[in-house]
């Protein structure tokens, strides 16, 4: 069995946290420019960056620094933390059936102006809350820690 340190398990967990920002709010960005090419003279695109963000404040406050604060004491509990405990096993398999919907999501959407729009708000949500969440990760005591 490998065995590593907490602050291991945190950085991995900070890591996949970091890149589902970076994939959903670039998959965001496309779909909705997908959606400007289909209606240039529509204002949709520009109001499903406005709705992903305010809908993805809301879900940072309701849901993702719980996740993120829950799974961070959960690593520092431990007690011979493994490498592929960063997340939890259900975790994974949420992951794996939200990309396999994500992915179902945008091909379906394509070509559909309010589809589009749809899907791009959801996946700028879900990025905006993991990035706003992604500040647990920057407190003292936890993987960055800082001292403010």
């Amino acid at each position: 069995m490998i065995s590593v340190t907490h602050s291991t398990l945190k950085i991995l967990a900070a890591i996949t946290w970091y890149l589902g920002v970076f994939i959903l709010i670039s998959k965001g960005s496309e779909l909705a420019g997908d959606a400007r090419e289909l209606a240039p003279d529509q204002r949709g695109h520009g109001l499903a960056w406005i709705f992903g963000i305010l809908i993805g404040m809301v879900k940072t406050r309701f849901i993702f620094i719980k996740s993120n604060k829950k799974n961070l004491a959960r690593i520092s509990a431990l007690k011979d933390p493994k490498l592929w405990q960063f997340f939890r096993l259900r975790f994974f398999i949420a992951l794996g059936l939200m990309v396999l919907l994500g992915a179902i999501l945008s091909r379906v959407s394509q070509g559909n102006y309010f589809f589009l729009l749809s899907v791009a708000t959801l996946d700028i949500s879900i990025g905006t809350a993991l990035l706003l969440s992604s500040w647990e990760f920057w407190r003292p005591g936890s993987v960055f820690g800082l001292k403010l």
